[in-house]
């Protein structure tokens, strides 16, 4: 499958309507068919990805919610998501796709960094944030991603300067870009090579973000 079936949408806004076990149990044959479809279709996106990256792993996420830290007791996921991990040590970051009814998007970045992580990427911004901004500043970043998304603390981090000029990035706790798309964007033909297009428009964030990581202050490797 190079594309996503239209109903596969119809499916997944069927579920969100009819949230329970019953009808879950009732419409499975039919749950089955749609996930075999969206696998198809990450598959064929990894092979993709395979021809500009190296992908160590692919992980299409399970439908079933854990509900029981939530107030939400919905036993089901109205969409199918899955991630793609980078391989090796030196490439960081991972790729990321849902598919959902109104609410499809793909991301990329960095989610929930290690405390060792966070701290180093602070600090490379404590010292020079010209290479960052020129990334998040060019055209073809802007137009794919629009901004570096992510949680942020309220005031410096400790240890920073709170005068910093840079103040915006360095307390920033999450480093993530993202591109919504709407269903008809997601039925196009050419879907597939957009999410594909995507992808390739993070790797300056990818190359710069993996070599902080993968290096010390003075640009000496750790790994």
């Amino acid at each position: 499958m190079t594309s996503i079936s239209k109903s596969t949408l119809e499916f997944l806004t069927k579920l969100k309507k009819n949230n329970n076990r019953d009808w879950f149990n009732e419409h499975k044959p039919e749950f089955q068919i749609e996930q075999k479809r969206a696998k198809d279709f990450y598959n064929a996106l990894e092979e993709k990805l395979k021809t500009h990256d190296v992908i160590d792993k692919f992980k299409l996420f399970r439908i079933y919610r854990d509900v029981r830290f939530s107030k939400d007791k919905t036993p089901y996921k109205p969409h199918f998501a899955g991630s793609f991990s980078r391989a090796t040590k030196r490439l960081r970051g991972g790729y990321y796709l849902r598919i959902r009814p109104g609410e499809s998007f793909l991301a990329g970045g960095f989610w929930e960094p290690n405390k060792e992580d966070l701290l180093r990427i602070r600090k490379e911004f404590e010292m020079d944030t010209s290479e960052i901004r020129e990334i998040i500043n060019d055209k073809t970043f802007k137009n794919y991603f629009g901004k570096l998304e992510g949680e942020s603390l309220k005031t410096a981090p400790r240890g920073f300067d709170k005068e910093h000029p840079d103040m915006d990035l360095i307390k920033m706790k999450q480093f993530i870009i993202t591109r919504q798309f709407t269903d008809e964007e997601v039925l196009k033909p050419n879907f597939l090579q957009e999410i594909d297009n995507s992808y390739k428009a993070m790797r300056p964030y990818f190359d710069y973000m993996s070599e902080i990581l993968t290096t010390d202050l003075n640009g000496e490797s750790i790994i």
